[in-house]
């Protein structure tokens, strides 16, 4: 298939999420130190797309990934793996010629000066992603498509294929796009910035990082972002430690779905109404990792936006998802039970204002007035 049809989303949907990109196996140092110097590794898993849906799994709803891998062992404990967090995996495609791509890390923050990262993915299967080969029936079939601009920076072919599926045409889902800058994946020069900027633009909800605005745009403050983004419907700007800003602008119905208590959201664009504009603080969090918060926070708002929770609750529930991310190792774990992350969203400012979280909070035993505060 060449490339998707108008209309091949079904009115029968069944899927909440598909997410496609790549993921790779990830090797975790056993010890601090420079990857010179670590002398072994454990195994793990990576992948922005694929973190996403693991976690909108885990958080109860009905998830796919959708990537490309090689046809080795690596390959199967990917699939193995994220199909382990209950994330439909059917569409995933072996590739017999290419590797599946792997890392290696150092166990610093990765905003770190003394942050290492070794990464073996030329080639691989994923980034043979094409709009030749890959299952538009399956990428369509959800309510929401999440893409991130990692994906684009893997080829020319992947770039091709985030075009096709960022297109305007009808039946397509909600297109969700986390920017997701990494400038050491992009083959020179500055197409990584005006290509990020293109797709973003062409999407419904988009995630950015004021500091990755700032980088790959020249683009400062919350504000600004949102003028240069003004097509999509919502736009997150995280902010760090100082929390999220999401702009959003004349929410219309759009698709429904069977277990999600018939919510609507917004498939539409920016010009169907002013915005609002909803500020929401980050919470104080003891931070044993801080990798994979990005990925935990899109999947939190994607799962409030889901259910039709306010704006307000969708950036808290992101929020709350980042902070169970960033109390644990690794860059996946058991989301807060949905009906204690109810609670603690539904704090009113000053008490959300007051919580501090750390390791162990997500135990669903503990009442919010239980979480640790200062």
């Amino acid at each position: 298939m060449s490339g998707p049809a108008a209309g091949t989303a079904s009115a029968a949907t069944t899927t909440d999420v598909v997410c496609l990109g790549e993921s790779m196996v990830t090797f975790l140092p056993s010890q601090p130190g420079r990857l010179a110097d670590v002398p072994s590794f454990g195994r793990g898993i990576g992948g922005a797309e694929s973190n996403v849906a693991c976690a909108l799994a885990a958080a109860g709803h009905r998830a796919a990934w959708v990537g490309r891998v090689g046809a080795d062992g690596f390959g199967e404990h990917l699939v193995e793996t994220i199909a382990g967090y209950g994330v439909d995996t059917s569409a995933v495609r072996r590739d017999p010629d290419r590797p599946t791509g792997i890392y290696f890390r150092t166990a610093t923050d990765r905003g770190t000066d003394t942050h290492e990262v070794a990464y073996y993915r030329a080639g691989s299967a994923a980034s043979a992603m094409s709009p030749a080969n890959v299952p538009y029936e399956e990428l369509f079939a959800g309510r929401i498509l999440h893409l991130s601009g990692i994906t684009a920076a893997l080829s020319a072919d992947c770039l091709a294929l985030l075009r096709e599926l960022t297109a305007a045409r009808p039946g397509r889902p909600l297109v969700s796009f986390d920017v997701n800058h990494r400038p050491h994946l992009w083959r020179g020069g500055d197409a990584d910035a005006s290509v990020l900027l293109e797709l973003a633009r062409r999407s419904d909800l988009v995630f950015v990082g004021e500091d990755e605005a700032e980088e790959a745009w020249g683009i400062v403050g919350a504000e600004a972002i949102r003028a240069a983004l003004p097509e999509p419907s919502v736009v997150v700007v995280k902010r760090g430690s100082a929390g999220a800003t999401v702009f959003a602008s004349g929410l219309r119905p759009g698709p429904r779905s069977s277990n999600a208590g018939g919510a609507e959201f917004a498939v539409g664009g920016a010009e169907s109404g002013p915005d609002t504009v909803t500020h929401v603080p980050a919470l104080r969090v003891d931070v044993v990792a801080a990798v994979g918060a990005g990925d935990a926070f899109a999947a939190g708002f994607l799962s409030a936006t889901l259910r039709g929770l306010p704006v307000r609750d969708r950036a808290r529930h992101g929020h709350l998802m980042a902070a169970a991310v960033l109390t644990v190792p690794g860059d996946l774990t058991e989301p807060p039970a949905r009906d204690h992350a109810d609670r603690l969203a539904a704090l009113d400012d000053d008490a959300w204002g007051r919580l501090r979280l750390g390791p162990g909070w997500t135990a669903a035993d503990r009442a919010p007035e239980e979480v640790r505060t200062p």
